[in-house]
């Protein structure tokens, strides 16, 4: 049997000094810089009727801004992440001007929203397990980013392969890195059976074709409950401090106590699906789906000014439902992890299923 190549990513949370906060934060803030300016030089070619630029052509546009007087302070930040800012847009427009299947169009970045640094090149990052300090006692693991330094970082499970590359994000004011591996594994045998089919719903998440419900057990729903109710009254202390100008203290404190209780429901929410993936590709070969447009499902139904839409409150807590369900991430790592272990996942058309 042949071997091949699986690729693998390890998320951990980061431990920066504030120090090292401060730096990644303006690093990030140059990435978010180079993407918006970007971004503002396509759509104005776009509208002007102009070819969008080369990823080549930004690079080298990307070149003359670290070198310029004006924004000479990019070259303060490894360019790496900023390049990988640049083929992500590039390849971001494509898709949103495809049309056949049309993604939606790329948006300016704000701060403190999706803020993360990606690091292509293995041979600037550097992993220091067995660290230890001036004393020799051992402290927690170190990884070095280029320009930032030994960061500390809290290993949850063991590092297993080839580091290929790394992605810094912060969310909720707390950092974390992916590391992603590449292995060399036996090639899986293809399976054809078991089959089964599967039906997404708002009500119960899924339901097999064997009449078998899927959903959370009841303890962690009511884990989930106390943490959505937990996140409307955060919500409500927010907009209770909300006023026009600048921004208070407090008001920040909040927006991140409301990032936080974001982030908990999130991960509670992404746990049950990757369990949940990871239970039926080991016990199901091949899965048949219908084939949702959920982009479609989702989409506003408030129309315009000329048109307006109906039943738009319905439509909109439908919207939420099903977004909040978390389909297409259920059905990503359900195809991935079927791949992995020689099964499929079989997309069918939902007419008359």
């Amino acid at each position: 049997m042949n071997d091949m190549k699986a690729r693998q990513a390890f998320k951990f949370r980061l431990c920066p000094t504030s120090e090292q906060d401060s730096v990644l934060s303006r690093h990030a803030g140059g990435v978010r810089f180079v993407w918006n300016k970007a971004l503002d030089l396509q759509t104005k070619r776009l509208d002007a009727g102009m070819p969008l630029l080369s990823y080549g052509d930004l690079a080298k546009l990307l070149t003359l801004w670290r070198s310029s007087e004006e924004y000479g302070f990019l070259s303060l930040g490894p360019v790496h992440p900023q390049q990988q800012a640049l083929k992500t847009l590039d390849r971001a427009l494509w898709e949103a001007l495809d049309r056949r299947n049309p993604k939606r169009f790329p948006r300016f970045k704000r701060k403190g929203e999706g803020d993360s640094l990606r690091y292509p090149d293995p041979l600037q990052i550097g992993l220091d397990l067995s660290a230890r300090d001036k004393d020799g006692r051992i402290v927690l693991p170190r990884i070095f980013l280029p320009k930032v330094g030994w960061v500390k970082v809290r290993l949850s499970r063991q590092i297993a392969g080839e580091i290929k590359n790394a992605t810094v994000t912060c969310k909720a004011g707390r950092w974390a890195v992916s590391i992603q591996t590449e292995t060399d594994v036996p090639e899986p045998e293809r399976r054809t059976s078991p089959e089964i089919g599967l039906d997404l719903g708002v009500v119960s998440f899924a339901t097999r074709s064997d009449g078998t419900r899927l959903h959370p057990d009841p303890a962690i729903l009511s884990a989930m409950k106390r943490a959505e109710d937990r996140l409307r009254r955060e919500q409500r202390r927010l907009s209770r401090k909300y006023r026009k100008g600048p921004k208070s203290r407090n008001f920040a404190q909040q927006k991140l106590r409301v990032a936080r209780a974001h982030e908990k429901l999130s991960d509670m929410r992404r746990d049950f699906l990757q369990k949940t993936s990871t239970a039926m590709s080991e016990t199901q070969a091949v899965v048949y789906i219908e084939d949702l447009k959920i982009r479609n499902m989702t989409r506003s139904a408030r129309g315009t000014k000329e048109t307006p839409g109906r039943n738009v409150r319905q439509k909109s807590g439908l919207n939420r439902s099903i977004l909040s369900q978390g389909w297409g991430t259920f059905l990503s790592l359900l195809e991935s992890k079927l791949a992995r272990r020689g099964g499929r996942l079989v997309r069918v058309d939902p007419r008359n299923t």
